[in-house]
């Protein structure tokens, strides 16, 4: 009994919450992070020819979230980067991951069973970054709700939220890939687990922190890992919004289908109708062509 009251999902969580994340959970951070720029078209190419914008993308990957934060709560934004050990650690996964010869680096990390282990580690640390940035925010606005879900949401969501900005340093633009009008597994479960640690701050969640740690990176690890190893781009929540979106904000393909018939039945007759008819030519002015054409080929 004593074994089983000290194994209960309390104690378990707080022990867990405890864990430390440096080095081991941030190096893992670290490894996936970089990983995925690495997977960028033209990243190998630029950290040959422009290393120095090839480490600041990587310092992007992997400290996005904490500049971003900083700039929302009003603090200096290179302030994290007066964590020395952080980025040094941070710049020699950068360099083995572009530069250890024969790519063995690389491919020790790319192989699927390792590969599951630091995206698993690497949750862990999203989440627990989501907290503190919830907790950080409510200690500056105890009331603005909105600023801790903004607050937690870039710290969970990293880079991706400021991609346009890194895709610059790497010589290429592509507004179309903004994160907010794709949103991925990541971001999408980062914006929900901001609300629900924001809830729990302002104390309307009945549940401890430690335990919604727990839960919450518990869900984070199972989504991922599965993508990951299944090498889907699918989300978890993709049939729930399926459902809920469309009684919310409506259906986007009926609102085309209505704009569509609206547009042609007040735009059909007019003179910049993309579907009006042709103007047809009156029998006088066939006949006068014909006319002409005959005379040409006389003359």
């Amino acid at each position: 009994m004593e074994l089983l009251s000290a194994l209960s999902l309390g104690e378990l969580a707080l022990s867990f919450s405890r864990v430390p994340l440096f080095p081991v959970f941030d190096l893992s951070y670290f490894i996936v992070s970089i990983l995925y720029l690495k997977y960028e078209p033209g990243a190998v190419e630029l950290s040959r020819h422009h290393p120095m914008a090839s480490w600041l993308c990587a310092m992007l990957h992997c400290f996005g979230s904490y500049i971003l934060a900083d700039l929302l709560l009003g603090e200096p934004v290179i302030d994290y980067f007066s964590n020395n050990s952080s980025i040094l650690l941070a710049s020699a996964v950068w360099y083995l991951i572009f530069f250890c010869p024969l790519d063995l680096f690389y491919k020790c990390v790319c192989f699927l069973p390792v590969k599951l282990i630091f995206v698993a580690m690497k949750e862990v640390v999203r989440v627990r970054k989501i907290a503190v940035g919830i907790h950080h925010a409510h200690h500056h606005y105890h009331h603005g709700w909105f600023v801790m879900i903004a607050t937690g949401w870039v710290k969970g969501s990293g880079v991706t939220l400021m991609s346009n900005l890194e895709q610059l340093l790497r010589g290429v633009w592509k507004p179309e890939t903004n994160e907010i009008l794709h949103m991925s597994f990541p971001t999408k479960a980062s914006l929900y687990g901001a609300i629900l640690f924001t809830l729990q701050q302002t104390r309307w969640l009945p549940v401890s922190k430690a335990s919604l740690i727990f839960i919450f990176t518990m869900f984070m690890v199972s989504c991922k890992v599965f993508l990951t190893a299944t090498h889907s781009h699918s989300s978890p929540f993709d049939v729930l919004e399926a459902y809920i979106c469309p009684v919310l904000f409506g259906s986007a393909s009926g609102g085309d289908h209505h704009h569509n018939n609206h547009g042609g039945s007040q735009g059909g007759s007019g003179p910049g109708s993309p579907h009006s008819p042709l103007p047809t030519k009156s029998k006088e002015e066939l006949s006068e062509g014909s006319r002409k054409k005959k005379t040409k080929k006389a003359d």
